[in-house]
């Protein structure tokens, strides 16, 4: 017999007439043949989780010990082995055999020793019937190892396939699961019933809510009166959560189906609090404190809408970056429009810039609709009117003692596609996100017809299994057609340097040079890599490295400046997303020098 000695513990009692144990313990653990073993028992074994527990009382450790057979036969059979043999002693006496009124008064010793027996291979694995293209999973396939898992995750596939196909109350039937010993082998019989294959029938809502029920219905977008699937009940869910108005979604299936093939389902949502205020704050060395606040309704017509109202106040006390800017903005959006996943947003903005180069003060309406392709694709498409006032500071100043003043009025098609697959947003350790952003614009003036476009590609990589290491970049590509620098709008030029491209540099320090004044360019492209490494649950460290390119054709053809930046981060972690300070220092190009530093909340990038 293959004997592996698992665990001993000892377990001193220093209250014996009150059953009370302190715990001092050593363990040893012989290895096997599958030295995994060892660690998958330890793990499972109750015993050995409640060592560390103040107060144990020999009953405590009884009833624990008593419990252990059944988990590490469970542990074991997940792992193959259908033929153990589990002994556990207290004090030399095997722990089932102890009644429970019959606990002793004190507890030194718990021994557990195992034998796993051999490990089993699927002699039969038969699971059906099945709609038509699914297969069994891989790992339940005669000659595979006879993991318990595999054959849970059978049954739950087939399932699954079958209500994807309209088969709403499919369930497992008959089961047959027979270990013969001695062949080592698992033979395992599934069968499926599938059950009627049913429409969706009447969509009732339910709950706490303010929002209409033709409303919670267009935005769940459940197909009345079509076939069932399971992946239709899962994106209503998703819809209904998206819009950040309810606190709870819940897509509840009647337990039975009508006589006419159709089977009700229940819609139960509970609201958030429809209002929200919240603010913001982010300080950097060159470029000043931003305060910012907001305020959002979850639910202004009734209908799911969400209104926001932003308000913000940047480049307080910066260096070298004008005055203070200030912006507000407001935001509605309405979801189920036309069809469950496309919605309508209207928003408007004023703002007010004081940088070296220029000011301006601007106003925006504008309206459009988002259409959601695919749990990652989501697409964009709006109309917005823009008049800008932009006083030129680095022209001379004319006989009236001012600098050169211009209007700018133009109208503009902003559209957007993004792609994510990140895993959280605000602190992603893997996944894709790319924003490809195209405004074509006309305008007034000598500003004419052109169009800017922005390219936003990053890409998240955890090294190991634990997601402690995690490597990120970030590649950025901006393009102006159309006007020259000094007839554009502002807002379509491009500058790089600061916490939102190149670390390490001042804000907006590299454009082109006009005459002795510095422009945004029309091309630019932002290159930046960071490697983040977990010191605990809540801390990480992290090493970054940026490079920024400005150039005033365009797009890049290498004709323009560079200049990099690196150095190092903490990382906090907290419910609302990693707190960040960055410090940073040049590498490369002419447009900085000395320390500068970050403090944010979220990601860099």
């Amino acid at each position: 017999m293959r004997l592996i000695r698992q665990a001993i513990f000892g377990l001193m009692m220093c209250l014996p007439s009150m059953g009370h144990a302190e715990t001092a313990f050593s363990l040893e653990v012989q290895a096997s043949q599958d030295p995994s073993l060892d660690s998958v028992v330890r793990s499972t074994v109750l015993s050995a989780q409640i060592l560390d527990e103040p107060d144990i009382t020999a009953q405590d450790i009884v009833a624990a010990a008593q419990a252990d057979y059944a988990r590490i036969v469970e542990a074991l059979y997940a792992k193959g082995y259908y033929g153990p043999v589990v002994r556990i002693r207290i004090d030399g006496r095997e722990a089932a055999s102890i009644l429970p009124l019959a606990t002793p008064a004190q507890v030194s010793l718990v021994e557990i020793n195992v034998d796993p027996g051999p490990a089993f291979q699927f002699g039969t694995a038969k699971i059906g019937p099945l709609p038509k293209g699914s297969v069994p999973p891989e790992g339940f396939q005669p000659g595979k190892p006879a993991l318990a898992g595999e054959v849970r995750s059978a049954a739950v596939a087939a399932i699954a396939d079958w209500r994807e196909t309209g088969h709403a109350k499919a369930q497992l039937g008959a089961q047959s699961v027979v270990a013969r010993h001695d062949a080592e082998r698992l033979d395992v019989t599934l069968r499926v019933d599938p059950g009627q294959r049913l429409q969706f029938g009447k969509i009732n809502v339910t709950g706490e809510t303010r929002v209409r029920g033709s409303r919670v219905r267009q935005i769940a977008g459940l197909p009345q009166g079509e076939v069932f699937r399971a992946s239709d009940v899962d994106e209503a869910a998703q819809r209904l959560r998206a819009t950040g108005t309810f606190r709870s979604v819940q897509v509840i299936e009647a337990d039975t189906a009508n006589p006419d093939g159709t089977l009700d389902m229940t819609l139960d949502v509970v609201d958030r609090k429809r209002r929200r205020l919240g603010y913001g704050a982010e300080l950097s060395s060159t470029e000043g404190g931003t305060l910012s606040a907001y305020w959002l309704h979850r639910n202004l017509l009734g209908g799911a809408e969400r209104f926001r109202f932003d308000a913000e106040i940047s480049q307080l006390g910066g260096q070298s970056t004008g005055g203070a800017d200030a912006s507000i903005k407001a935001r509605l959006d309405k979801p189920a429009v036309h069809g469950p996943d496309t919605a309508l947003f209207v928003l408007g903005s004023l703002d007010y810039l004081d940088e070296p180069s220029f000011r301006e003060r601007k106003i925006s309406l504008g309206f459009g609709v988002s259409q959601k392709f695919s749990k990652a694709l989501i697409g964009e498409v709006g109309l917005s009117v823009t008049r800008t006032e932009i006083t030129d500071l680095f022209l001379p100043v004319t006989a009236s003692g001012s600098h050169p003043k211009r209007t700018i009025n133009f109208v503009s098609l902003p559209t957007a596609l993004t792609w994510d697959t990140r895993d959280v947003a605000l602190n992603a350790t893997s996944g894709v996100f790319a924003k490809l952003q195209l405004e074509p614009f006309s305008g007034s003036d000598n500003t004419g017809n052109g169009a800017q476009l922005k390219f936003d590609l990053r890409g998240y990589h955890a090294i190991g299994q634990t997601s402690d290491t995690v490597l990120a970049a970030r590649f950025q590509l901006g393009a102006l057609a159309g006007p020259q620098a000094d007839d554009a709008p502002p807002a379509f030029l491009f500058y790089s340097g600061g916490g939102g491209s190149v670390r390490g540099q001042p804000y907006q320090s590299l454009g082109i040079t006009q005459g002795t004044a510095t422009l945004g360019g029309r091309s630019f492209l932002g290159l930046s890599g960071e490697l983040r490494q977990a010191v605990t649950d809540t801390i990480s460290v992290v090493g970054f490295a940026d490079a920024g390119y400005i150039g005033s054709e365009s797009f890049a053809d290498g004709s323009g400046s560079w200049h990099s930046g690196a150095g190092l981060g903490l990382r906090y972690d907290t419910s609302i997303g990693p707190i960040r300070l960055d410090v940073a220092a040049p590498v490369s190009g002419s447009t900085g020098s000395g320390i500068q530093f970050y403090i944010g909340i979220g990601q860099a990038f």
